[in-house]
């Protein structure tokens, strides 16, 4: 059985769900949902919840079965922190706590197992703490994280038609700025049964594909099976592989339920967490390549059935010590050669003062080599506010040494 041969099929028919015909919507969803009548869909602000009314619209178009707790949606109190990508707090049977919702769509296929596709769907309204703008203005946040929800709503389009082995869940996130919340709630009072989840893909920030097709992924370890059917069905993109089920976005608090789950993401970029961050840069080509990659990986992984999962290192926990400096710098998250790749340069931050550019790959600080991001996090923990080191960049195949203070 090949799902996506049976897809190019029935496209061509009509659905037995309300008479539902595929249609590539990647952009039609991308435009809308960053539109500035959300406000930047702020978790528990109006145009968070307009937001969610937007996608449970096309979720039913669709054909999708509601498994939310009201309908489509699932909503929980909580209460604001100021600590972005830290566990917010759920405030449980708080009324006066704000209100977000996860949004929840089903394909039931009579199966005993459900494989999730997720992507959160709130922003930073017109710049929070997260923000890194000082102006106050609308962040509309077309990659972060309209472009994941485009995608989500493209496979559901794509597999509402399709004989599966697996019932397909689809999880518009809520409140995910703030800490995970939508999906820590949903693993806390989930929907469907923990237990029936065979694996869980997650998309944010998805729409900015370059042109070498750079795409990291990341939670290949949590399942013995995913570097292989990731690597024998990729035809399309230079993949960067993360063992780590750990990280800043939603497939952290599955992967934290013992469910194997792989995260896409096309990488970093001068417009994250700013206003400009707007639907004319999306790469709609891009997404659709994405889109029709994963459903590859469904189709080979069909037949597999329940996944085997696997704990993994906590890449972040390796990279977080304690440091008081910085150079102020954006790495590549794509790069995956010796040194740290250098993908954006902060103003008036001791990089810039140097002479530091964007595509400069950072070798040494001092006497320290630096052979990845882990690395040159370490290096930073041994310096202080006031201290002058030289720092060495590969630049154009030659070797660059600049001085910086701290």
């Amino acid at each position: 059985m090949k799902l996506f041969i049976k897809f190019i099929f029935l496209t061509l028919l009509f659905s037995c769900s309300e008479n539902y015909v595929y249609e590539n919507k990647l952009k039609y969803d991308v435009k809308n949902l960053s539109d500035d009548k959300y406000e930047g869909r702020e978790a528990g602000k109006n145009g968070e919840k307009e937001a969610a009314k937007y996608i449970e619209s096309r979720f039913k178009e669709i054909g999708l079965l509601p498994k939310g707790t009201e309908e489509f949606i699932q909503p929980f109190n909580f209460k604001n922190s100021s600590n972005p990508h830290s566990r917010a707090t759920i405030a449980e049977g708080n009324s006066d706590g704000l209100i977000s919702s996860n949004v929840i769509g089903f394909i039931n296929n009579e199966s005993k197992t459900t494989v999730v596709f997720g992507a959160h769907y709130d922003h930073l309204g017109f710049g929070n703490s997260s923000s890194l703008s000082s102006e106050k203005e609308i962040h509309n946040g077309a990659d972060d994280n309209a472009s994941g929800v485009a995608i989500v709503l493209d496979l559901a389009s794509k597999l509402i038609n399709m004989d599966s082995s697996n019932n397909y869940l689809f999880i518009a996130f809520g409140a995910e700025e703030l800490g995970l919340l939508g999906s820590n709630y949903f693993n806390k009072y989930p929907t469907v049964d923990l237990e029936s989840i065979n694996y869980m893909f997650n998309f944010d920030m998805v729409g900015r594909l370059n042109d070498q097709n750079n795409l990291a992924i990341y939670g290949t370890g949590t399942s013995p099976i995913f570097k292989q059917t990731i690597l024998s069905n990729n035809k399309h993109f230079k993949i960067t592989e993360h063992e780590s089920g750990q990280g800043p976005s939603d497939h952290t608090s599955f992967y934290l339920s013992d469910i194997p789950v792989l995260h896409f993401f096309t990488g970093q970029h001068s417009e994250y967490h700013k206003p400009t961050d707007d639907f004319e840069l999306i790469n709609f080509e891009g997404l659709e390549k994405i889109s029709d990659y994963i459903i590859e990986l469904v189709d080979d992984l069909d037949d597999n059935g329940k996944l085997k999962f696997k704990k993994t290192k906590d890449e972040n926990s390796r990279m977080s010590p304690k440091f008081s400096v910085t150079l102020g710098v954006m790495p590549d998250y794509l790069f995956d050669g010796k040194g740290m790749k250098i993908d954006g340069v902060s103003s008036d931050k001791p990089a810039e003062k140097g002479g530091i550019l964007k595509g400069d790959i950072v070798i040494k600080i001092d006497k320290y080599d630096i052979e990845n991001m882990m690395s040159y996090m370490k290096t930073l923990s041994k310096f202080k506010k006031g201290d002058k080191v030289i720092v060495s960049v590969l630049r154009n195949s030659k070797i660059e040494k600049i001085n910086i203070e701290f």
